[in-house]
């Protein structure tokens, strides 16, 4: 089976930046895409990037795209969100998931159950 760990949230200024990472166990972990949602508080879980595992082309949400940044290192079965110009708007618990049946890519980068594990959560919250 599947573990993923987020770690790299926090507080941080309007305008600041932060790296979110999120770290896979397994031996041969190898999925199609991973994939970055956020829940704000009171509001329902929202896709924000995602990126193909062999080949890396990326997908993002309208409102992240030129401030986020998807990435990942094979080797190291980690994938990264690098946030620049953050808005109290993008504070949110951000989760990793992982699509290892090929879902996300046969449907669609943005829904949820396209998804079959996921990570337990990291918060960040930005303040104005």
């Amino acid at each position: 089976q599947v573990q993923l760990v987020e770690s790299g949230g926090g507080l941080v200024q309007a305008g600041g930046s932060l790296r979110l990472s999120c770290a896979a166990s397994g031996r041969t972990f190898g999925p199609y895409a991973m994939g970055w949602f956020r829940q704000p508080p009171g509001k329902e879980r929202e896709f924000v990037a995602a990126i193909r595992w062999s080949g890396g082309s990326t997908y993002y949400k309208d409102s992240v795209k030129g401030r986020f940044t998807i990435s990942k290192d094979n080797a190291k079965n980690t994938v990264y969100l690098q946030m620049g110009s953050l808005k109290p708007e993008d504070t949110a618990v951000y989760y990793c998931a992982a699509d290892r049946s090929g879902q996300s890519i046969t449907f669609n980068y943005a829904y949820t159950a396209n998804y079959d594990y996921w990570g337990q959560g990291t918060s960040v919250t930005v303040s104005s």
